[in-house]
């Protein structure tokens, strides 16, 4: 069989999903022929994942007959023949849907096809001295054999139609006591780890992933961010994105010295951490911000404005917004005025209003509500539609409001009159108190959300749900 010369590099989508096959323009003459047989640029441009190859293995066969597999590896792979030809089938082994389909091809070297971590690989050479070439990401090593999962190159269930059949082909001792397809255990979904998962928005994320097991939560006495060891005892390999929900966020401690120790310290040293290690192990990183990066001089702020903070809080947010954008696959998820389970402004109103209190509340400060399950489901949105990469506004939507309107609402719904919450200037609530500065307009632009098709929920609807779950009496 002659190679095909000239083809146009493109790519062919498969049964399987993540399986790509595609056509490599080979360039050839009387004296031999050349191809460019991984060109990071240009195929990743075609929609092949830049997954970082780090190791190049080759497989030489000296007689057509040889066939090896069906091996599910730990890791992705780049597949091409770099003289002979091949029959190759794939099998996705991956927990899933799609577990168990088969996709079968012939390949020159005029083809290649990408591989992911999971998806059972075998081939049978066609021709004697084949030689069999793939790029992995990450190192081989004895101990990796561990986590391979393994089926049987005659398993019915798959069915495979050898061109040469098994009993006439060469095959190793090991792939033949490869179990059926009923005995194969799934190779397991790559984990998220959610760190800082007992706070507001970590117990938000629980209860949005509840039942998933790809999701592993931690809290600080799992996972301490502040903790360099923390980040050497575990496998990175085996997991494919972080969830920072972890932050210092006392606003007006911030201004103390300690306070700015510890705010930097988790704000920004403790992400750098995560950075560093989402870059060396090309993991996502997602990470929660707040509109306190911005001084609210604006009317309402998108992901471009620059950053400026008035206080040490802001300015540890945008440090640690810098650090986490330097992370090719990141979401920056900017939010503000965060209601969930635990202390907050609603539940310190709807308890002042059961007990008859009257309070003095800031008028001049502006913005929406954001509910930790709204943005708990947002992060997942982003993460399962593998939206864009980069920062995104997130609250609730609906009208922009004060803290004293809102009080007022609280108040109203709580059976109380909204007559009895007083407004107040920032300045005068604040005055002879030390505190830290804050914004007066902290409205977010929610646009760019909007645009990756997810929908926020009304926060005055989701204000008059939270009352009736009985926050009020917690």
């Amino acid at each position: 069989m002659s190679l095909e010369f000239s083809k146009k590099l493109a790519a062919h989508e498969t049964p399987i999903p993540g399986v790509v096959l595609y056509d490599l323009p080979v360039h050839g003459d009387n004296r031999g022929w050349f191809k460019e047989n991984w060109q990071r640029a240009k195929m990743v441009t075609l929609g092949l994942p830049d997954f970082r190859p780090v190791q190049n293995n080759i497989s030489y066969n000296e007689k057509a007959g040889t066939t090896r597999g069906i091996h599910a590896e730990p890791w992705d792979k780049f597949i091409s023949v770099a003289t002979g030809r091949i029959f190759g089938a794939w099998v996705d082994l991956r927990e899933g849907p799609s577990f168990g389909t088969v996709f079968t091809a012939e390949l020159d070297a005029s083809q290649a096809i990408f591989i992911p971590r999971g998806v059972g690989n075998a081939f049978q050479t066609l021709e004697d001295n084949t030689a069999y070439t793939y790029l992995v990401n990450d190192h081989w090593s004895a101990d990796a054999q561990g986590q391979y999962t393994f089926l049987n190159l005659a398993d019915e269930t798959a069915a495979i139609d050898w061109p040469i059949p098994l009993d006439r082909a060469e095959l190793s001792d090991k792939d033949k006591a490869h179990p059926r397809m009923a005995d194969v255990t799934p190779m397991p979904a790559k984990k998220v780890l959610v760190l800082g998962a007992d706070g507001q928005l970590g117990k938000a994320l629980r209860a949005q992933y509840d039942g998933d097991t790809s999701v592993e939560f931690a809290g600080r006495t799992e996972f301490d961010l502040t903790r360099a060891d923390s980040f050497t005892g575990r496998n990175w390999k085996n997991y494919s994105a972080i969830i920072n929900a972890a932050a210092y966020t006392a606003v007006d401690t911030a201004e103390t010295a300690e306070g700015r120790a510890a705010s930097w310290s988790l704000n920004v040293a403790a992400v750098a951490h995560l950075a560093r290690t989402a870059v060396e192990h090309n993991l996502t990183l997602v990470h929660v911000s707040s509109d306190y990066v911005f001084d609210g001089s604006r009317e309402s702020h998108s992901e471009e404005e620059p950053f400026t903070p008035l206080g040490v809080y802001g300015q540890t947010k945008a440090a640690g917004d810098a650090v986490a954008s330097v992370v090719p696959r990141h979401y920056i998820v900017r939010t503000s005025w965060v209601i969930g389970e635990g202390n907050n402004f609603v539940r310190t109103m709807a308890n002042l209003a059961r007990r008859g209190v009257k309070p003095s509340v800031v008028n001049d400060q502006t913005g929406r509500l954001s509910f930790t399950e709204d943005i708990a489901a947002f992060i997942r949105h982003l993460l399962a539609t593998e939206a864009p990469y980069g920062t995104y506004n997130f609250t609730n939507d609906g009208q922009v409001k004060s803290w004293a309107e809102i009080a007022a609402d609280v108040f109203e719904q709580s059976g109380a009159s909204r007559s009895d919450v007083t407004g107040v200037t920032t300045a005068d609530y604040f005055r002879d108190k030390k505190a830290a500065p804050r914004p007066l307009s902290s409205a977010l632009d929610l646009s760019k959300a909007r645009a990756t098709g997810f929908d926020p929920a009304d926060a005055d609807e989701r204000l008059a749900a939270y009352l009736k779950s009985g926050v009020e009496t917690a």
